[in-house]
This record gives C-alpha cells, structure tokens and sequence, in this order.
C-alpha cells in the first residue's frame, strides 16, 4: 500500500552539501522543505566522538561512512565492446551515504575554479586552434563564467568557514596566495593552516624552481568561527583523521555544522532518514514533477508531492534518477544525441614518493587539507603548444595523517609482505612523505553513463552502468605532470624517488578520488545540455540538479567549493525569480 503525504514547497532528494543549502536558504525565506536521505541520521555528537571516530578499520578500511555496495552499486567497462560487471567493491572512488554525505567524510579541499575552467572550449580554439581538441573529445564552455559565479564562492567559502590566502583581490595580487586565480571580492574567513615540515620543504624546493606555492585552502578550520547565519564551528586539532571520518572537534566544515541547524531553528525543515527514493513522478505532458516516490526503512512506499523537487545526492545518483524517471533523452554514444549521461568525467591523478633518509618527520600529525600547493601547470596557466594536451593539474603535499593501517612508504623494490616489508616501515615511516598532481579530465564520445540492461539494485531498479577510459588528454598530461613532480624530487634531494603515472586503460581496483563528474551537464542550450545555467533543468522547469554533474569536463581541482557555490547560484535564482513567477529561467 502507497501513502499519499500533504504537499509542500520544495523536497530534495539527498541531504549532503547541496541538500543542506537549499534546505537552509529557503526555509529562512519562509518556504517549507522536506529533505529525504536514505542512509541514517548522524552528527557531531554523539556519532563522531572519539574514541569511536578514530576507528581506522571501521571507517579507513571498511568504509563505515560509505554506499553498501550490496544494496546498490554500478556496473562498469573501458567501453562498448566489453560487458559491464557490477563493482561489488568501491575502491576507485568512495560514494557517501547517511545524512551530510560526503559533507562528512571529505578532506575539505576547497578550490575555486579558474576562469578557464568555466570557458573550456572556446578558449581552447581561440588559443590553439580546434585540432587541439581532438574529433573525440566533447569538453565544453560551461554556460556561465567565473566572474558570474564569483558571488556564490564567496557565500559558500563564508559558510563554511574556509581557511586560506587570497592570491587575487579585485584584480590585485596578493602576496602568500594562489597569483593564478581568478580575482575575489575578498580574502578567506580564516587564516591559512599551519605548515607541516614536509609541506615546507617542498615549498622551497618549488620556489628554486620559479614555481608559485602557497598554503592549501582548507574547510579544516583553523580558529573559533561563527559563519554568517550564527552557526559556530570549533578548531582544527591536526589529529591526522579527517578523509574517510567525521571530525569530532566541530572543526571540519560539514552540512551538519554549517548549514542544517540553519534550517532546523526557522521551523520549516523536516528531514526524514531512511527514505530512499525510487522514482520521481511527472505529469501526463513530462513537464512537470508533481511528486517522488520513496521507500522508509520499514520498506513502506510513500508519495511526497512538491511544487519544487532538487536532486541533491551524489552525481551517480542524480544522473540514475534522471534515467529511471525518463527526464530528458538518454545520450547514445553511437549517434551522438541525447544529453542524460553524456560528458561522465573523473579525475587524472599522477604521484610521487619521496624518500629523505636524512629529514624527520611526524606524518601522524596533520588534517584532511593541511597541504601546500602550486598552481603553475593547472588549467591554461602555461604554454600547451606543442604538447597534445589540455587541462593540467594542482600539484600538491598534504599532511594529512599517517595513520597505522593504510600508510607505510616504502621505495620501489619492497616486498610486499614479511620481514623486509616490516623492516622498510620502520625505516621510512618517517622519512618519506607523497606528492600528488591532480589532473582535470576532459570529456569524450565513448566516456557516459546509463542504465545497465542486466543487473539491478536490491529494490529491482536497473543499476547505472559506467564506460569510462582515460583519453589522449589525460595520458599526456599525467606524463607531463610526473616530469614535473620528478623535478621537485631532485631539488629535494630525494632518493629514492619513486614515481607513478597513468598507463593503458583506467583500472577501478585502485583508490584514486572520488571526484566523479558529468552526466546531467549544465550548458547554453538544451542541445547541448541537461541543465541550464541555474541547474535547472530544460525539460522539466520545477526540477533542479545539483551537483558536480553539472560539470561538462573536469577541472584540475577538488569540486566541492564549486559545487556549493553553484546550489547557492541556484537558490538566489529560484528565490528571486522562480518563486515569484515559476517557469523557464532561461528563455
């Protein structure tokens, strides 16, 4: 039996970063919002207090915080002609579940796109020439600039806290900051993280070098804070557990902290947990969402109807919901056509060990963002002529916590078990630290996602089946990016020098990011696009989703300050002008 609730305003389906901001900008406008998570309740206290929360098999290993691939998974290929399996495994990436989502369990690296980022094509040609692109290779213009969104990251950055230097003010640079990014109306609300020693000889080693590093922009935050709508946060204790926990010193930004005691206090904000939705309804034209379907923790149905509906769950998730509800037309690789699933992108990520027999250090001690960086050789910062790819890479140390199980640097040559392998741990454990590129990925014909015609969930909905491959793009730029990780190595003095580069065919038996993009892709045009420039989508007007979806290829960079900045786009728009007279945003 089905159980029709009362109607309300807005629901979201998903309660992680981008759930939480609607919920809280709308509920403090007066409209009521339903949020609908379908993992458990959790939050600062009790659920991540120590000594629980520092449970490195619990969380680190078995992935307590994350999607039980038992219920539901995605299948995956390198392409058509091979046949997608289930992953009954998520290693490549690590999809959240349970209320803040990946909100919780991130490292709280928190980037803005460059101005090139948002304008990818069109400045590709313009500079290159289009051969540059390749005939495969679909990335486009994002629809808006930087300079529109401009606005939104510093709302995002403001309320959550986010600790850093700004390298651009106004158009002036600032010294201690990122020279290459776009210019801000304003510096971080906090000050930068401390600098851990391995942090600062790579800074001196990228500085012989006439590269630019600065201190990471970080959501681990580095002082007492009460952000703009009186939600306090706590400070950042350098415990070395942030990725894959929740943060126990109210110090990590999260939805928990930030956002959804905004919408609890105005009284117009019910969240239900345990509420999978299955379906989203549309009326008999398909321009309307009239209602979503979910199934309680009981295995009751419900239908909740709403004026608005927001998909705000991870961008597997959208993307499936989209194909299982028929909103929109499923892209087909073979003709080209269609939009749902198209432009599905990653992240291309190149390493480094370096062994420094002769320097100490204590890499138990750290947090999930506590890096330094240099932006030299990201987006279109440096000359690509010549070198048969686009996009680049922020390249980066972080300090972000040697814990016992999962991080013992050994050098090439080491037995992957036994006396040897326990004798080199103790060598280096504190002797080495990693460095890491990480690359944009640009978006092909052959790289999408739809439903998988064999394999479903446990509740009989088709699984999304996933064809991914690296392309020529990422190929070259991760050769590239080694040769440059190499050479801070060798002005480090590091020896040995262990290195690591993409090779062959993209492989998910290997944690790489969980920086997955694309599939409901914002744009111009609704032949070119799922979404508008609001998020909104172009089929069905009272439906928005929101998330790294929107991204049409993926920058060189973590998404998840882009992400909020977008939702907080989107709730201005629809306060502003959909409330008032619901429609089209874009005309």
């Amino acid at each position: 039996m089905t159980t029709t609730l009362k109607s309300v305003d807005a629901v979201t389906v998903g309660v992680g970063w981008t759930g939480g901001i609607i919920a809280a900008e709308l509920t403090k406008a007066g409209l009521h919002v339903v949020g609908l998570e379908r993992g458990e309740y959790r939050n600062t206290s009790p659920d991540f207090q120590v000594p629980q929360i520092h449970d490195e098999l619990a969380y680190g290993v078995r992935l307590k915080l994350f999607q039980d691939t038992a219920i539901e998974t995605v299948t995956f290929r390198n392409d058509v002609s091979q046949t997608a399996l289930p992953l009954r495994y998520h290693i490549s990436f690590l999809p959240g579940e349970g209320l803040g989502g990946a909100g919780v369990h991130w490292n709280g690296m928190t980037w803005r796109f460059l101005p090139w980022d948002f304008e990818t094509r069109s400045r590709t040609i313009a500079r290159y020439g289009v051969s540059m692109l390749g005939s495969d290779c679909t990335s486009q213009d994002w629809g808006i600039t930087y300079d529109e969104l401009e606005p939104f990251y510093d709302r995002f950055e403001y309320q959550a806290g986010i600790s850093g230097k700004a390298g651009n003010i106004k158009g002036k640079i600032q010294p201690g900051g990122n020279p290459f990014e776009g210019p801000r109306a304003r510096d971080y609300p906090n000050p930068p993280m401390k600098v851990a020693y391995q942090s600062a000889l790579f800074r001196d080693a990228a500085s012989k070098l006439g590269y630019h590093p600065f201190v990471m922009p970080s959501a681990n935050v580095t002082r007492a804070y009460t952000n703009p709508d009186g939600a306090p946060f706590g400070s950042c204790a350098y415990c070395g557990y942030c990725e894959r926990f929740g943060c126990e010193m109210f110090a990590k930004a999260s939805p928990q902290l930030a956002v959804l005691p905004v919408a609890a206090k105005t009284g117009r904000y019910e969240l239900r947990v345990g509420a999978n939705v299955v379906r989203l309804n549309l009326d008999s034209a398909k321009r309307r969402v009239v209602s979503v379907t979910y199934v309680d923790a009981a295995g009751r149905e419900f239908v909740q109807p709403a004026e608005l509906v927001f998909l705000t769950s991870f961008i597997l998730n959208n993307v499936r919901m989209l194909l299982i509800s028929g909103v929109g037309t499923p892209y087909d690789p073979k003709t080209g056509k269609g939009n749902v699933g198209r432009n599905y992108a990653y992240q291309a990520m190149t390493g480094a060990a370096y062994f420094l027999e002769n320097k100490t250090f204590n890499p138990f001690m750290g947090s999930g963002a506590n890096g330094m960086v240099f932006d030299d050789f990201n987006g279109d910062n440096f000359d690509h002529a010549g070198l048969g790819f686009i996009g680049g890479a922020d390249i980066y140390v972080n300090a972000n916590g040697g814990r016992p199980i999962q991080y013992h640097p050994v050098p090439p040559g080491t037995p992957t078990w036994g006396a040897a392998w326990k004798q080199a741990v103790a060598k280096w454990y504190r002797h080495a630290f990693y460095a890491s590129a990480q690359g944009g990925v640009q978006a092909y014909r052959g790289n999408y996602l739809d439903l998988d015609p064999t394999y479903r969930d446990a509740y009989g909905l088709p699984l999304l089946r996933m064809t991914f491959n690296w392309g020529p793009h990422e190929l070259r730029q991760s050769q590239y990016m080694a040769g440059i990780l190499s050479k801070v190595g060798k002005m480090l003095g590091a020896s040995p020098l262990a290195m690591s580069q993409l090779k062959g065919n993209y492989t998910t038996q290997i944690y790489q990011t969980t920086h997955n993009t694309g599939g409901a892709i914002m744009g111009a045009s609704p032949e070119s696009s799922v979404v508008n420039a609001y998020l909104q989508s172009w089929d069905v007007p009272n439906l928005f989703v929101i998330g790294a979806n929107a991204f049409p290829q993926n920058a060189g960079y973590n998404p998840t300050g882009t992400v909020g900045a977008l939702a907080y786009r989107t709730a201005n728009a629809v306060l502003k002008r959909y409330v008032k007279r619901p429609g089209p945003l874009v005309g």
